[in-house]
């Protein structure tokens, strides 16, 4: 179970679904348990969050103090200061603090048909400032699935802004692992902000920073496909997202690339939307019509050691 970062879009709900460890207020047969919890650094080294997100910190806390079910992300130099005045040494956390630039140890292709490469957070985002900007911090991943000669490849972004995205690339590139940016799916940033393109939304278009031109332009397979995790697109200006000018930018790269641009809360309508579902198998990946499958289903089987899937499958709903 992944927590990308702690705004209240986020975590919502969560001290009243999830069983917690850390408190018997959140225990009971009802309640999910969660095997392991990935959160970046930042969930750790927060000041004091509150409500929903400082319940999950609390988890996040509680778990990497006893050393287990959790993957902390980046290992900034304020999270080795937080650890020593816990009486914790970081390095003898090593096997719970993954760095970007990896693949998350748990995971392969052979043996589980899916692998998951950490792009971001970077440490200096959590060192740079004071006040800790959340949604730079956010966790932002590639995930591969491969099946038989088959495979795609999905691009989880939180609520990534431009100036991360513009670092993610020049590091990727940086280091000759430009694969690691392709993709069929991408899971946009900050439910289609223009902020995640460029500095300016635009009249009727934002035009992307150099950087994430190349990441949409280039690094997208055709057939390809952009999910918004978002309200219905609105045609006149807004303040917060979704933006118009972003999604209009998006449509233009989907219709370059055979592909669609695809809205959670539009899905199938507006009326009555329902999750947005993929499957990845031999005949390569395939969109599906909504079903109780809906919510991130990939990895499941992987992580309970149960037989895999036919095929794999991964899904967005409103805020995913």
């Amino acid at each position: 179970m992944g927590f990308t970062h702690l705004d209240d879009d986020h975590v919502c709900g969560a001290a009243e679904f999830f069983f917690f460890e850390h408190a018997l207020k959140y225990q009971s047969k009802e309640r999910p348990k969660i095997g392991e919890i990935w959160v970046p650094a930042a969930v750790i080294i927060e000041d004091k969050p509150e409500g929903d997100a400082g319940v999950v910190q609390a988890e996040a806390r509680y778990r990497l103090k006893n050393k287990k079910g959790i993957r902390v992300f980046s290992r900034p130099d304020r999270l080795r200061e937080w650890m020593k005045k816990q009486g914790l040494n970081i390095e003898d956390c090593h096997d719970f603090i993954i760095d970007a630039g990896r693949i998350v140890p748990g995971f392969n292709l052979i043996g589980d048909g899916i692998e998951f490469f950490v792009h971001s957070p970077f440490a200096e985002r959590c060192d740079d400032n004071t006040v800790i900007d959340r949604n730079d911090a956010s966790l932002v991943f590639q995930v591969r699935f491969v099946d038989g000669t088959a495979a795609a490849d999905l691009i989880l972004s939180a609520d990534t802004s431009q100036e991360v995205w513009t670092s993610i690339v020049k590091v990727t590139k940086y280091h000759k692992r430009e694969d690691r940016l392709r993709w069929n799916i991408f899971k946009l940033s900050h439910h289609c902000s223009y902020l995640s393109l460029g500095p300016e939304k635009g009249k009727d278009k934002t035009t992307p920073v150099a950087e994430v031109k190349w990441l949409f332009e280039e690094q997208s397979q055709n057939g390809c496909y952009v999910v918004s995790t978002s309200d219905p697109i609105p045609s006149k200006d807004t303040d917060q997202p979704p933006h118009r000018q972003a999604a209009n930018y998006y449509k233009g790269v989907m219709a370059d690339r055979d592909g669609d641009f695809m809205v959670t809360m539009e899905h199938p309508s507006i009326e009555a939307p329902q999750a947005i579902v993929f499957e990845i198998g031999p005949a390569g990946l395939t969109y599906r019509q909504a079903d109780s499958g809906g919510k991130l289903a990939a990895a499941v089987a992987a992580a309970r050691g149960t037989p895999a899937p036919p095929a794999q499958r991964v899904g967005f709903g409103r805020h995913d």
